[in-house]
Parts: C-alpha cells; sequence; structure tokens
C-alpha cells in the first residue's frame, strides 16, 4: 500500500468527526460524546463538552428550555485540549446550516485563549470562565479563592469523581507507577469536590479519590453556578430575538 503524503495525513487528522455517542453513561460521554438528535426541533443548539451533558439536560429540564438541542463533543478532549478548537469548529460549520443559533458549552479550557478567538471568528457565543470548576463556583467566586491563596487545590466535579481513573489516575501513569503518586500531586494540599448534585456516594467516592491522592479532602455543593446562568441567560435572549 502506497504511504500517503503528509498533506493528506494532516488532512485527515483535522477532519471533524461527529458524536456517535446516544446515551448519557459516563464512559460513553468520555469516548463518543452525545450525538446530535437526528430529528431537530430546537432553533438553538449547544456544542458542548461531553463531561457537561446532564448538567446541562437537568438545567433545561428545569427551566423548562425545551426549545434547545444538544450535541456533546467527546469528554476525553481535555486530556488533548489543543484538539477543542479544531472540534469546534468542525461541529460549527455541521451544524451552522440548520440551527439559528449555536452556543458553545466550553470554557477556556487549557486552550490558551485560542478557543475563544476562534468562536469570535465563527460568530458564536461560549460560557466565559477559564474552566468548569471556575463557573461552577462562580467565576467571581473562583477568583476571589485563587486571590485568597486557593492555588494549590486539585478540583473534581460529579462527573469527574465518577470517571477519575479514566481522567487523573491513569493519564498520569499511576495505575503502573502509584510510587509516584506523591511526585505527582506533591505541589497541591487538598481535592476539593465540587458537587452539582446531592449524592452522599460521591462524596464518599470523592474523599476516596482525596485518600488515593494522600490530598486532604474538602465538599463543596457549588449546584450549576455560571453554567445554569449562561444558558437561561442564552434561552432568554434568542427568544426574545425570535419574537420580533
Amino acid at each position: 500500500m502506497a504511504r500517503k503524503g503528509r498533506a493528506a495525513r494532516l488532512t485527515e487528522r483535522a477532519a471533524f468527526r461527529p458524536p456517535t455517542g446516544r446515551t448519557l453513561e459516563e464512559s460513553s460521554l468520555t469516548e463518543q460524546g452525545l450525538a446530535a438528535p437526528e430529528k431537530k426541533t430546537g432553533r438553538i443548539l449547544l456544542i458542548a463538552c461531553g463531561a457537561l451533558a446532564r448538567e446541562i439536560i437537568d438545567i433545561n429540564e428545569k427551566n423548562g428550555l425545551d426549545h434547545i438541542d444538544l450535541t456533546c463533543l467527546p469528554a476525553k478532549l481535555h486530556l488533548y485540549p489543543e484538539q477543542i478548537v479544531d472540534a469546534i469548529d468542525g461541529a460549527v460549520a455541521k451544524h451552522s446550516a440548520v440551527y439559528d443559533k449555536i452556543f458553545v458549552v466550553y470554557a477556556d479550557c487549557g486552550t490558551g485563549g485560542a478557543l475563544e478567538r476562534k468562536c469570535a471568528e465563527l460568530g458564536v457565543e461560549m460560557v466565559a470562565g477559564p474552566h468548569c470548576y471556575s463557573f461552577f463556583e462562580g467565576n467571581e467566586t473562583f477568583a476571589r479563592h485563587s486571590e485568597e491563596g486557593e492555588i494549590t487545590a486539585f478540583y473534581l466535579t460529579d462527573f469527574l469523581v465518577k470517571q477519575f481513573d479514566a481522567f487523573v489516575w491513569r493519564p498520569m501513569g499511576l495505575d503502573k507507577n502509584p510510587e509516584l503518586r506523591d511526585m505527582v500531586f506533591g505541589n497541591y494540599t487538598k481535592l476539593i469536590y465540587q458537587s452539582q448534585t446531592s449524592d452522599p456516594k460521591l462524596v464518599e467516592k470523592a474523599r476516596a479519590c482525596a485518600d488515593r491522592m494522600g490530598l486532604e479532602f474538602e465538599h463543596r455543593h457549588t449546584g450549576y453556578g455560571d453554567l445554569e446562568t449562561s444558558l437561561t441567560a442564552w434561552a432568554k435572549g434568542s427568544s426574545s430575538s425570535g419574537s420580533g
């Protein structure tokens, strides 16, 4: 078989692969994301991280936002933040002919401002904040904690507690080299679990994660924070603009 040229290989890597997941099971959201609905019913599409799927669906149901559709990119892109921008670019291109409005439910997420620049270029709005830990707590509150010295905390959300091994333990090589734990987490002093739902079992699982990491444990129930504020504002703004 002839070897493909460099240009062809780069084109293949850049090609957008639509999410294929059909369930809210965490491992599926991590690997396959959440496919866009086949029968599109909304004027608004949210292109989100798979780690936020359950929260977004709950927010939409809670606030009666039944005119909003959702598709999620695989949550594992957070392990390769340089790929997030191209994935968003491809997703917007795929869906922009169908939807009146598209919003991106990602924060900066390690892209160094590249995602914000891409969204501005595409004319789509994204969630404000450096990462989901910040907007779940509330960006102003999170910034205040950081200014007060909370810079040695390791954060987990509901999703990340459930997917701790897939997103933390294995990517850092601790499944094969557990003796490296103290070196990997040596600059941290505590694990802060930001819960979105009230689930005692998840609190205990998060506490066990802190024990595995050799860190102190703190639990903060944040709810949905600025994520809910953003989604409801987008829905209200789009409804108002479409009613005239």
